[in-house]
């Protein structure tokens, strides 16, 4: 089978048409799916393997139960979707060595998130802004384009809970602008009811100012009567068309994005109206909160883009209707490798709240370079907030269980593309699988996803193999930190592409200066005697991130401007510690690339090849990251490596 298939890779042989399989509940799409899926993995099973699938009211409509008593398999459902998360839990259990049949085994999930769902970055140009991955899978040549592949990414989608696929980009420019109008409604329904039968919802990206370019008022302001009944009216087409729509995601005054600020109007305000429309058929209206002001001062040390988000949106907790959600991404800035929780998680308490997270990796190597992203995710979703004295994590959150929100949930910036392998890097498909199931299961540690993910990909590599691209995996994240921005600096990349180093290219720039690195001196003091970013946070928070002393290091130089010469905990300086990590980083790529090597027989020829290459790519990038970092500081700084290593000045 094709490696489309991704972590589904079943086999070569025909699927069984016939199983021993009693069904106690009404056939649908969604189930004759899940039974599609028995049949072909039905091999792992015992030969006279039996199964019983079933609906149980008292489960919630996504949950599932598993039971096995020896050769008997039963999956329990809350409807036909969860049956259908059920069969895929079962097989991966199966698959992954954690079901035996000489053992009784049983599992009861239900999903903390009720919103799991992909952010497509995809242009009607069949382009895809920040796509690493080839073109998109749902347009060409400013068309909706039913891609032979959608079926497979429903699959995948399904096999790890994603259950919702904002289909076009934020950004929604040109064409991308009518996809609410009929001309485009029609071919979107069929992607529509395809996801359907997988149990997902499909979600567009909506122009604020739509009202304008495509119904022809004058204005956009969601408090203007007439552009309200526009919205009701264009809802009611897209419902009437697509019944199963989920709704609408939208990016307004930000990035110079329209929004309600050009009317005097608030987020509340254009939210509201959008929330209004969709209401009566029980959509939803997800509001980023990527806010901030794009043309500032790079000499102006007051302003800071890190307090925005927080300064935009406190001010409106409350206000929204419980159909809007407010989409925040894990961190203040813009998906670095390392920055601090976004202080909205915890100081909202009345508006339903969904967590923004990265899967493609814009600033994180372009899947390019292999960096494991499910420990950061994790690390967010542990986050204490201190809104309460318990159940205050930003996964409590999330999932309504600290204010008792009843929607929200996880969503994360797609990573596939057409390429062959969905995601350019065969190991990226790591962080699409992780998304899901983290968001499913929030209480899954990295250590579990990408052990289950490697047993589902490459489980027919042997346990060598296996255990040797857990390790590169697990070890991803840290060495990538450790060649670009250890210690939390973040941004010292190529503007606009975002890929490779270029330590002063944002410094001096209209969208922000991150961290005016002088001879003496690097970061940007962000507690109460800086830009007050700090205070942002509550209690104990607060108080950590206030002192040098108390705050996380891996932090140090988002929150605080010390000297080169500062000691870290450890006994290095600031300098010796930014020396040491990328020449580290650089090396613990080269030991990547032995254990890859060391297991090549073991791995399909076309699939180690793309591994190699994109390893030989790392490691050129690695290396380049180390010399340009190293010889920047060393230059401004004139203070040697203590280690007397190679430093080209």
């Amino acid at each position: 089978m094709g490696y489309d298939q991704a972590w589904l890779r079943y086999g070569k042989d025909k699927p069984k048409e016939k199983l021993s399989l009693e069904i106690k509940c009404k056939k649908s799409p969604i189930l004759e799916n899940a039974i599609e899926e028995l049949k072909k993995d039905v091999r792992i099973f015992p030969e006279n393997a039996a199964f019983t699938l079933k609906v149980d009211s008292e489960l919630p409509k996504e949950g599932y139960r598993l039971q096995v008593v020896k050769e008997s398999f039963f999956v329990y459902g809350g409807s036909d979707v969860g049956i259908l998360y059920g069969v895929f839990a079962l097989i991966r259990a199966a698959r992954t060595g954690k079901l035996h049949v000489s053992e009784a085994f049983e599992e009861t999930k239900i999903p903390a998130c009720p919103l799991r769902m992909l952010n497509h970055w995809d242009n009607m140009d069949g382009s895809i802004e920040r796509g690493y991955a080839g073109n998109s899978l749902f347009f060409k040549d400013e068309k909706v384009h039913d891609h032979k592949r959608l079926k497979a990414y429903a699959r995948l989608c399904a096999s790890v809970g994603i259950n919702g696929t904002v289909l076009n980009n934020v950004n929604v420019r040109g064409e991308a602008t009518y996809l609410i109008d009929l001309k485009h409604l029609l071919k979107v329904k069929s992607i529509a009811d395809l996801f359907a039968d997988y149990g997902i919802k499909i979600f567009l990206s909506v122009n604020f100012a739509a009202p304008m370019t495509n119904g022809g008022l004058e204005t956009a302001d969601p408090l203007d009567p007439k552009v309200r009944k526009w919205w009701r009216k264009k809802a009611e087409l897209i419902y009437k068309t697509i019944p199963n729509f989920g709704g609408f995601l939208v990016k307004a005054d930000s990035e110079g994005r329209p929004g309600p600020f050009s009317y005097g109007r608030t987020h509340a305000d254009g939210a509201n109206m959008l929330a209004e429309a969709v209401a009566p058929f029980g959509g939803v209206i997800i509001w980023r909160c990527f806010v901030y002001n794009c043309q500032q001062d790079w000499r102006d040390q007051t302003v800071d883009r890190a307090r925005a988000g927080y300064d935009n949106f406190m001010p409106l907790d409350g206000q929204f209707s419980d159909n809007v959600i407010l989409q925040i991404k894990n961190g203040p800035m813009d998906f670095q490798v390392r920055e601090p929780v976004s202080p909205l998680f915890g100081g909202l308490t009345k508006t339903n709240q969904m967590l923004e997270v990265q899967a493609a990796q814009e600033y994180t190597g372009q899947q390019k370079d292999c960096c494991y992203l499910v420990p950061i995710w994790k690390q967010v979703l542990e986050f204490k907030t201190c809104a309460k004295e318990t159940d205050d994590k930003v996964k409590d959150i999330i999932t309504g269980k600290t204010f008792g929100q009843t929607i929200g949930g996880m969503c994360a910036v797609a990573n596939t593309g057409t390429d062959e392998n969905w995601c350019g890097h065969d190991l990226a498909q790591a962080n699409w699988y992780g998304f899901g199931r983290i968001s499913f299961d929030p209480e899954l540690t990295p250590e579990e996803i990408a052990e289950d993910f490697v047993k589902e990909a490459y489980g027919k590599c042997g346990k060598k193999a296996m255990a040797a691209l857990t390790t590169i995996l697990l070890q991803s994240t840290t060495t990538y930190e450790k060649y670009t921005a250890p210690l939390g600096i973040g941004w010292m990349v190529n503007p606009n592409h975002h890929y490779g180093v270029n330590v002063e290219g944002y410094e001096y720039d209209r969208w922000g200066t991150y961290h005016r690195a002088s001879h003496s001196a690097i970061g940007v003091e962000r507690n109460s005697s800086g830009t007050g970013y700090s205070t942002q946070y509550l209690g104990a928070n607060k108080a950590m991130y206030e002192k040098v002393e108390t705050t996380p290091e891996e932090l140090l130089l988002f929150f605080h401007r010390v000297p080169y010469s500062h000691r870290l905990r450890d006994g290095r300086t600031v300098l010796q510690y930014i020396y040491d990590t990328h020449f580290e980083g650089v090396e613990e790529v080269e030991q990547m690339i032995a254990l890859l090597e060391s297991v090549q027989e073991k791995i399909e020829p076309e699939r180690y090849t793309r591994l190699r290459e994109r390893f030989s790519m790392q490691l050129l990038n690695a290396v380049e990251w180390r010399d340009r970092v190293n010889t920047y500081f060393h230059r401004i700084t004139e203070i040697p490596d203590e280690k007397g290593r190679k430093i080209f000045d």
